[in-house]
């Protein structure tokens, strides 16, 4: 499970001495935290890597957008530190489908469901949230859906 991998790894950069690398890791777990206490289970759910994936998601998601702030607002050490932190939480998502597979996938889905316009759009991200979350960034998933039933 994911959450092994991360304190494994919280545990071995308490001991390496990484202190960013610390850091973005307890950031990671109080995340997690916060996402259990809002779901109310107290403990990890049995197989749980779907809900960390997206938490780590999110995560990404909101350094991202801080970068770009940043950028325009000539902070590069900020950008640099948010892009450090993107790093070490990246490499607890799993494998991402590539732009081809996700097209593929929309395609499948859109044929399946008999999806011909964007209105649409709704079903057929829907699907693809509950097969293939895990492996996609729905922000751009979104995008190539559209541009498939606007075509």
């Amino acid at each position: 499970m994911i959450r092994d991998d991360i304190k494994a790894a919280l545990v071995s950069a308490m001991k390496g001495g990484d202190k960013q690398r610390t850091a973005t890791i307890r950031l990671i777990q109080s995340a997690l935290k916060n996402r259990d206490i809002e779901l109310r289970t107290g403990t990890a759910p049995a197989d749980d890597d779907a809900t960390v994936t997206e938490v780590l998601q999110k995560m990404i998601k909101q350094r991202r957008e801080s970068i770009a702030l940043y950028e325009q607002g000539g902070r590069a050490e900020l950008a640099e530190a948010e892009k450090a932190e993107v790093a070490v939480i990246e490499q607890f998502l799993p494998a991402q489908m590539s732009e081809e597979e996700t097209k593929a996938a929309i395609d499948s889905i859109a044929t399946e469901l008999g999806a011909s316009s964007v209105k649409d759009m709704g079903r057929v991200m829907a699907a693809l949230k509950e097969r293939h979350a895990a492996q996609l960034d729905m922000s751009k998933a979104s995008a190539l859906v559209k541009a498939r039933l606007s075509a």
